[in-house]
């Protein structure tokens, strides 16, 4: 097996703020992420065929346990050309029960339908003895460019071995899972994690982002504030930007649902730092949610429940945590990815972005 790329901080990009042990959205404790990851075939693109450059991204916020839990949630979209199942419900009832799955655009159908099925299976006495309805979130991006999309390569089992597998420590980053095909700034994307821990009177908290980065042309890349697109001029694929962006904040925080919401807003925030103005083509939706405030789904607790929450003037450090996880997040997928060959057009190559050069640029 390869050994990974350096990351942003491993290069020497001075981002910001103290991160967690792995410097992932795993340093939340107790949250898993798991990948299926699909590279098939090479030359031309025959629908249906392949080639194949795709998979399926899952976090199950609580890990694994037999009993449901909800966690409190929020969402916001930036720009909504894209999807996210089950916002409609966050907005209203302020949580989610079971795992956040990410994919490419022409498969939330079928992750929706095995991630439905982990759930009744994984939780298999509530929803045997209770009339328990199931709204796993699955969120997409468009990869079209580099794998035969339409041929919808991804399959029932594909996303319940992503939920099988999902466990703690380090996350993979770049090529895999559901950032398999995704392009960043005409680089290849992809999958990317970053985390922040601050400490709020006295207690250590974790504020973890993961990406599925699919966005921007070459001309807005930013990194820590410098413009350096125009400087990297070779191997672009695109005129107009025709990609999104899904972000996952998520914390142990004890946060409410509104609280929650405002969160998420601060991803957009946090891509912005990359250069993106949120493009017309890009569906740019974000996801916060907490492992806080542990309790049963509302169907099977008592009339009244206890909440603990933080004081909304104490969220200026939570919120540049999020904004800063976000940035570092979308760099450390690109510096993770590989190259690829396009399959439409066929023939050019999506490259990976260069650290090295990428350093040079900066000094």
């Amino acid at each position: 097996m390869d050994m990974p790329k350096p990351r942003g901080r491993d290069l020497g990009l001075p981002f910001p703020g103290e991160t967690g042990r792995h410097n992932a959205i795993t340093d939340v404790p107790g949250l898993e992420v798991g990948f299926t990851t699909r590279i098939e075939g090479d030359g031309p693109l025959v629908e249906g065929r392949g080639p194949v450059r795709t998979g399926v991204t899952a976090i199950l916020p609580l890990g694994r346990q037999p009993e449901p839990e909800p966690v409190w949630a929020g969402m916001y979209a930036l720009n909504g050309n894209g999807e996210m199942t089950g916002t409609h419900w966050i907005r209203d009832g302020g949580y989610l029960v079971g795992p956040v799955c990410i994919t490419n655009t022409h498969s939330v159908g079928i992750v929706h339908h095995a991630a439905t099925r982990w759930m009744i299976r994984t939780y298999t006495e509530a929803w045997q003895n209770e009339h328990l309805w199931a709204m796993p979130v699955v969120a997409e991006t468009y990869d079209g460019v580099l794998n035969d999309i339409n041929g919808q390569h991804v399959t029932e089992a594909d996303a319940l071995a992503a939920l099988d597998n999902a466990s703690s420590g380090a996350v993979l980053e770049g090529n895999v899972g559901g950032g398999t095909g995704m392009i960043c700034y005409e680089f290849k994307g992809g999958t990317g994690t970053a985390s922040r821990r601050l400490a709020l009177d006295g207690t250590a908290f974790h504020v973890g982002a993961l990406v599925q980065a699919n966005h921007g042309i070459r001309p807005w890349f930013t990194v820590l504030g410098r413009r350096l697109g125009p400087h990297m001029p070779e191997d672009r694929l695109l005129d107009a930007e025709q990609g999104s962006i899904i972000a996952i904040l998520a914390t142990d925080l004890p946060l409410a649902p509104h609280q929650l919401a405002r969160l998420a807003k601060r991803a957009a925030i946090g891509i912005g730092r990359g250069g993106t103005p949120g493009g017309n083509n890009s569906g740019d939706i974000f996801l916060a949610f907490s492992t806080a405030n542990r309790g049963p789904l509302p169907q099977l607790a008592a009339l009244r429940r206890d909440f603990v929450m933080i004081n909304d003037e104490a969220f200026d450090p939570i919120y540049l945590a999020a904004v800063e996880a976000i940035e570092e997040a979308v760099v450390n997928a690109m510096l993770a990815a590989d190259d690829v060959t396009t399959v439409r057009p066929a023939g050019h190559v999506c490259r990976a972005l260069d650290g090295n050069r990428l350093m040079e640029l900066m000094a």
